[in-house]
């Protein structure tokens, strides 16, 4: 057949597509898809340079436990803690712990950046690239040659979200969360198309993803639900036993390397969940989580979201690809539930919803190409103008989330590192304590930098901390603190003050000093001793002394300047110099 007859010749149902490209073509389409990923993930880049350094603190708890697995201390906080599920992101550690093996993690300057700071945001890069690959390899399927510019469109507005943005290079599973379930609609889409939906090792390919999705993030479980719904739209020409053997078939394919890890975690920590989940008191949903959703469009833009659903709405009724289509809506509209029924915690920014952020993406802008090429060449400007209308109040929005966060960034990593890992060291350098322990709500930075032993007061690591307050036993908590624990050092501030009512309860005055106490209105926030620690009133002194003015310039420098690194390394024991 010669060239001009291959041009001819399209793919079945996708008008105007060849199914075949000339050498030339080849290698030009495969130059345009490899510029198209790398442009995505330069804009993404790009973006992330606003936000300098910031690692979020609670991605730092992660650290820790990879450190500790390097160093074959096993699954601890830190050395002598007690096994504990501290973390909800097993393949994530997994991939620090070996980032620190080889010499690229948590040992000091990777090109001249801290490398705790470098390699999880090039991790998040990384995967990135893996995302808009992905995306391609769908766009292919429809567009063909085209493609790239699909692939380019879905990086840049990825790019321009403040929300995937952050969070891709927060230190957190966000981007290794996403590739994942972005591969899990690839493969639905690319089986739905085929019409292999039946195969089994589509089945077993969708469990083993939905099982490292789990074992990523625990709202990861609600993606086993996609491909038995796939399954449900195509039950009737398919017929119902051969479907639920596939689905069967994919149940177990999940079930054995996710039921294989919760036996482990059930041996090593005596828990079906991890800590966080019981701490968080994740529960079944409620009235709120069917409302919650409407954050994302109201963050998107109003506007836009509804142009996106009318284009989608359009190409799940005329699309050639309506039924692959299905492929990618129905994990969407799964990340749109975990969103609503996930516990919303502290942090700002969406950050349950960077794989809503990745599919609606590609779909909304497949949906729109489809839209483009069927439309005459005046529809089409009309198209694009209602579009870019549309767009304009989602840019202004972003600007100003992006904006919002670079002046007041969730809580760095770097602010609790200095102001209560390495200033709490030096309190107990100061008072002359070898052994000393410490009671906080934010165990991040902390456990990088103490060498204290660290009682977590939110229960993210701590077990019977965690159950008391899944229990909601406040006067319990208080009692198992003063009563058992009785660390040396207590440090409270904002909402555990509050919540937890450990400053205002009696035996604070009873049994320890206060060291700094915050002012104004409302609970006593600040740190405290236990009075059987100080051995000399001068040294009580000297440690308020310092708190009074190194503790205060450190936290208006953190709170300053809350983008930056805090230091080459995060070494247990280090401390900060006395200043004033």
């Amino acid at each position: 057949m010669t060239a001009s007859a291959l041009t001819a010749v399209s793919d079945p149902g996708l008008p105007g597509e060849v199914t075949s490209d000339p050498p030339a073509r080849l290698r030009y389409s495969w130059l345009a898809s490899t510029l198209a990923v790398l442009a995505g993930v330069a804009a993404v880049a790009w973006h992330a340079t606003r936000y300098g350094h910031w690692i979020v603190d609670d991605a730092a708890i992660t650290f820790s436990y990879a450190r500790s697995v390097a160093e074959g201390l096993g699954p601890v906080l830190a050395p002598g803690a007690p096994p504990v599920e501290g973390f909800s992101d097993p393949t994530w550690m997994i991939l620090l712990a070996f980032g620190k093996l080889v010499g690229l993690f948590d040992r000091g300057l990777l090109l001249g950046i801290p490398d705790y700071v470098l390699y999880p945001k090039l991790l998040g890069l990384l995967f990135t690239a893996g995302i808009l690959v992905l995306c391609h390899l769908v766009a292919r399927q429809v567009f063909r040659r085209h493609a790239w510019a699909v692939t380019l469109a879905v990086g840049c507005t990825l790019a321009l979200i403040p929300s995937f943005v952050i969070w891709v290079v927060s230190g957190l599973e966000n981007s290794l969360f996403a590739f994942a379930v972005t591969g899990l609609a690839a493969l639905l889409f690319t089986a739905v198309r085929k019409e292999r939906t039946l195969s089994f090792k589509i089945a077993i390919g969708v469990g083993v993803i939905v099982a490292f999705a789990a074992l990523t993030r625990p709202e990861g479980l609600i993606y086993a639900g996609a491909y038995p719904i796939v399954l449900l739209f195509g039950v009737r020409a398919a017929g119902f036993w051969p479907s639920f053997r596939s689905a069967l078939v994919s149940i177990v394919a999940f079930a054995v390397p996710f039921g294989g890890y919760v036996v482990w975690r059930y041996t090593e920590f005596h828990r079906l969940l991890a800590n966080p989940s019981v701490a968080k008191k994740q529960g079944l949903p409620d009235l709120a989580s069917i409302v919650r959703p409407h954050e994302l469009a109201v963050y998107v833009g109003i506007p836009a979201t509804i142009v996106l659903v009318i284009v989608v709405v359009w190409a799940l009724r005329k699309a050639p690809w309506r039924r692959p289509l299905l492929g990618l809506l129905v994990p969407l509209a799964l990340g749109v539930i975990a969103y609503g029924v996930m516990v919303p915690d502290w942090m700002t920014q969406a950050r349950f919803a960077t794989p809503v952020w990745v599919l609606g993406a590609l779909a909304g802008t497949m949906a729109f190409g489809e839209l483009v090429r069927r439309l005459k060449v005046r529809w089409r400007v009309v198209a694009s103008v209602v579009l870019v209308a549309a767009s304009v109040p989602s840019l202004f929005g972003f600007v100003a989330s992006s904006d919002k966060f670079i002046k007041s960034p969730t809580i760095t990593a770097c602010l609790v590192a200095d102001r209560f890992g390495r200033g709490f060291n030096s309190y107990a350098d100061i008072l002359g304590l070898q052994k000393a322990s410490l009671l906080l709500p934010d165990l991040g930075g902390s456990s990088m930098t103490s060498r204290l032993e660290l009682v977590d007061m939110a229960g993210l690591v701590d077990a019977p901390i965690a159950d008391l307050t899944h229990d909601g036993n406040i006067e319990g908590l208080r009692n198992y603190v003063f009563d058992q624990v009785k660390p040396t050092f207590i440090h409270s501030w904002g909402p555990w003050a509050d919540g937890n009512g450990i400053t205002v309860d009696p035996r604070i005055d009873r049994d320890y000093y206060p060291i700094l106490v915050y002012p104004g209105p409302g609970k006593r926030n600040g740190d405290f001793v236990r009075k059987d620690a100080v051995t000399d009133p001068a040294k009580l002194q000297a440690v308020q002394h310092y708190a009074q003015v190194t503790m205060m310039n450190v936290e208006a420098q953190r709170f300053g300047d809350g983008l930056a690194d805090c230091g080459p390394t995060l070494s247990r024991g280090s401390t900060i110099a006395p200043r004033g």
